[in-house]
């Protein structure tokens, strides 16, 4: 049985601009591993207009940043996990967490469900104007 994956960009705040969350089964997989006060990368650089985005899905491992915790990255670490395709898998793994946090699962997903919900990211431009 595959993981399901939900890619949502909040809105901006007083703090940061639009940032991506990532739900996994569900779950919010940034707010668990970074704790509160925490935030996901930031929309603008993780969805770049016209460009490949880290999330996008190879034969070829890569690590991805996926959050990091109040006190930033720079002191306690980011979330991040290795992204890579095999077959029609998608896998994220190897996760590294912030100091003290729960590293979260390891998780597969369909290819091709995976494929549709980047896609379905990168095509929704609607944060991108809200400010």
């Amino acid at each position: 049985m595959f993981d399901r994956l939900e890619i949502t960009v909040l809105p901006p705040g007083p703090r940061f601009s639009a940032q991506l969350r990532f739900w996994v089964n569900g779950e919010d997989v940034v707010q668990q591993a970074v704790g509160p006060g925490g935030h996901g990368p930031l929309a603008v650089e993780a969805l770049p207009v016209g460009l490949p985005n880290q999330l996008r899905a190879t034969a070829e491992a890569r690590r991805v940043q996926l959050g990091e915790p109040e006190c930033t990255g720079g002191c306690c670490g980011f979330l991040s996990m290795v992204v890579q395709r095999t077959g029609n898998v998608v896998q994220w793994s190897d996760w590294q967490v912030p100091r003290l946090e729960v590293r979260p699962l390891e998780f597969d997903f369909d290819a091709s469900e995976y494929d549709a919900e980047v896609a379905r990211a990168e095509a929704d431009f609607g944060w991108r104007f809200s400010a």
